[in-house]
């Protein structure tokens, strides 16, 4: 719709408000990371992270949601920091009838509710960029109306700049990685969230991809009652995952199979991977034989060489060939490469990929907490790093990392056992990357990526 029918798009003045919101509420963590910093001995980091989390559960918005991000990227923050910012809830408080009323007419017209039978005017659910209504179409389909906040576009400016701040801080202060180029993907990939009718294109995508595979149900966007910032699509119904951790063995196993399928299938087959693996992004059904996935807004789109830098990877930590992993780290992006520094990367390497090195039925990460998967490995990374490094992250890494860690931060809580060095094996049985890049290139066609 036009700017004058609705003046929430990114106005300057509520880019500044933002920024003195967000900057009023981080100044008590800064007094307390210049205290800390002159007297805080061994608990210092410990006590400017609590600060800085109970500041930025203030801020709510994209800078509390990139704040939950970075703490699940295990070797981007030290633990102190991950530990205080992961427990940041994503929950926040719902804008009444008169917003909605307002954001619908401004989306689909003045006659908006003419187009529904049934339109639920308490929000269902609320998170950090917006709320979802329960809605009924004329033809009888139970719809969810995902409408965005007003001023997030200046808030998401506001706040990546704050995140640029608080990372340049943490660089100076460790030294062990340069976020440069992760902070760029973070960024990109949360204003692309912004955007209801991309986010509704990887919709569409994921439907595609996984088209026959009758275990998983991606939600079937309704294109004309959806804009850049409202999504309509089908309702779905499931149980969540935490209601089968004291399922039996094999309905468990069986559940983790098809997680690992729902999200690495589209990886290795299109080089296309769903970014947030957050544990209520996909409910259960069917008693555990099978999943509804949820909430597209944040899908990284791979280029082929990439996926194929993954493989590579995996064949030569397989083989012990040192020079091949150097090769690997190179075509994933890595960037200021030594031996060294390789070294220190293959602990991290041998860590993600150690379920699928081991060609046997186990858990992912045998007798380590959900809480900690990956924070010891991380931690000695960072500390050999300090040493060794810096070395520049790649952007490409940071949504597949993330991935990795979540879903296996799932298969943890979980207790799942599963020969995962089988399953890896099947999803690339036959891989080529230049088949890769001719079937991505169609999918992206078909749905107008």
């Amino acid at each position: 719709m036009a700017d004058e029918q609705d003046p929430e798009r990114n106005r300057l003045s509520a880019r500044l408000g933002r920024t003195v919101k967000v900057g009023t509420n981080l100044s008590g963590a800064g007094l307390s990371f210049a205290a800390n910093t002159l007297f805080g001995g061994e608990k210092g980091d410990a006590r400017i992270a609590k600060s800085l989390a109970a500041a930025l559960g203030k801020s709510k918005g994209p800078l509390m949601k990139i704040a939950q991000l970075a703490s699940t990227i295990p070797d981007l923050l030290p633990p102190e920091y991950a530990a205080e910012l992961s427990q940041l809830q994503a929950q926040a408080p719902a804008m009444g009838w008169p917003f909605v009323r307002r954001r619908m007419r401004a989306e689909l017209g003045p006659d908006w509710q003419s187009k529904f039978a049934e339109f639920g005017k308490e929000a269902a659910h609320a998170a950090s960029l917006g709320q979802v209504h329960r809605a009924v179409l004329h033809d009888g389909r139970e719809v969810a109306c995902k409408l965005q906040y007003p001023d997030m576009s200046s808030a998401v400016e506001s706040d990546v700049g704050q995140l640029k701040t608080l990372l340049g801080m943490f660089k100076r202060l460790d030294g062990s990685i340069d976020p440069s180029e992760m902070i760029e993907e973070i960024t990109e990939r949360l204003r692309e969230e912004l955007d209801y009718e991309r986010e509704a294109k990887h919709m569409a995508l994921y439907r595609y991809i996984l088209r026959g595979k009758d275990f998983v149900t991606v939600p079937e966007p309704v294109a004309d009652l959806c804009t850049d910032r409202l999504l309509t699509m089908s309702w779905t119904n499931g149980k969540q995952l935490t209601d089968y951790e004291a399922a039996p063995q094999e309905v468990r196993n069986k559940l983790a199979a098809i997680l690992y399928q729902t999200w690495w299938y589209p990886f290795t087959h299109y080089a296309v991977i769903h970014g947030d693996p957050h544990l209520g992004n996909y409910q259960v059904t069917n008693d555990g034989a099978g999943v509804n996935l949820l909430d597209f807004g944040c899908v990284r789109i791979f280029p082929p060489v990439f996926v194929a830098g993954v493989v590579d990877l995996y064949r030569a930590l397989s083989k012990n060939d040192f020079d091949a992993t150097f090769t690997a780290y190179e075509k994933w992006g890595f960037k200021g490469l030594n031996r060294e520094l390789v070294e220190v990367l293959n602990i991290w390497a041998r860590f993600i990929y150690g379920p699928i090195l081991s060609d046997r039925v186990r858990t992912v990460a045998d007798g380590v907490a959900p809480g900690e998967y990956g924070r010891k490995e991380a931690f000695r990374v960072r500390q050999l790093l300090k040493e060794k490094g810096p070395v520049t992250i790649p952007r490409e890494f940071v949504f597949m990392d993330r991935a990795a860690i979540g879903l296996g931060a799932a298969y943890l809580r979980l207790g799942a056992e599963l020969n995962y060095h089988e399953l890896f094996e099947a999803s690339i049985d036959g891989f080529d990357e230049k088949t890769l890049g001719q079937r991505q290139a169609e999918a992206l066609k078909v749905v107008g990526l």
